[in-house]
C-alpha cells in the first residue's frame, strides 16, 4: 500500500520543536500512523514531490509563511495539487495547506480584512458533506485557529462546509458527492 504523503510548508518554531517535536510528528501522532506509512516532504526546504501515483493521499500542513508572497516552492507546490487534483488524489489542506489549495484551484487568498483569528474560537457547520467525520460534528465546536491570511473567494464549485465570526471560508470541499 502506499503511503500518506505529508507536505510540509513549514516547521513549528525552535522552542516548541524541542519540547514537542515537529510538523511531522504532530500530524502523524494525530491521525495514529506509523512512521512507514506516512511519507514526509519539505517543499519548503526544496524537496521534490513524488508522483501522485505513488502516494495514498496528502495532507499539506500550515506554514508562517503568506500564500501570497508566491514563493517559488509554494507555486510549485501549487502546481502539484492542480495535477494531484486531476489525477483524483485524496488531498487535505490545513492553514496555509487550505489557502494553497485554494489558490492552486482557482480562488483567492488574502489578509483576512477583521483581522487576525487566534485562539479557541467557534466554528460553525454550514453543510453536512460526505467528508468521513464531518457529520458527527456538532453544528457549532470549538477550535484552535491562529491565521492572518484566508480563502477570501473559493475557487469554482467549491463547497463551503464550515466557517467562523472571521473566516467565512474556514472548511472548503472540492470534491464531487
Amino acid at each position: 500500500m502506499h503511503p500518506l504523503l505529508l507536505i510540509q510548508t513549514g516547521e513549528a518554531p525552535d522552542a516548541l520543536r524541542a519540547r514537542f517535536g515537529g510538523f511531522g510528528d504532530w500530524f502523524r501522532a494525530a491521525m495514529r500512523l506509523q512512521a512507514s506509512q506516512m511519507r514526509v516532504v519539505r517543499v519548503d526546504a526544496g524537496e521534490a514531490l513524488p508522483q501522485p501515483a505513488e502516494i495514498a493521499g496528502a495532507v499539506i500542513t500550515g506554514s508562517a509563511a503568506m500564500v501570497t508572497e508566491r514563493a517559488a516552492w509554494s507555486e510549485d507546490a501549487a502546481g502539484w495539487i492542480r495535477n494531484a487534483m486531476d489525477a483524483g488524489t485524496p488531498l487535505f489542506g490545513v492553514c496555509y495547506g487550505h489557502q494553497l489549495m485554494a489558490h492552486a484551484l482557482g480562488g483567492t487568498v488574502g489578509w483576512l480584512p477583521a483581522g487576525r483569528e487566534i485562539g479557541t474560537e467557534s466554528i460553525t457547520r454550514l453543510a453536512s458533506g460526505e467528508v468521513p467525520g464531518f457529520r458527527e460534528l456538532p453544528s457549532s465546536f470549538p477550535a484552535q485557529t491562529t491565521h492572518r491570511q484566508s480563502v477570501l473567494e473559493p475557487p469554482p464549485g467549491a463547497e463551503i462546509l464550515a466557517r467562523s465570526q472571521r473566516d467565512p471560508h474556514q472548511w472548503l470541499r472540492y470534491a464531487p458527492d
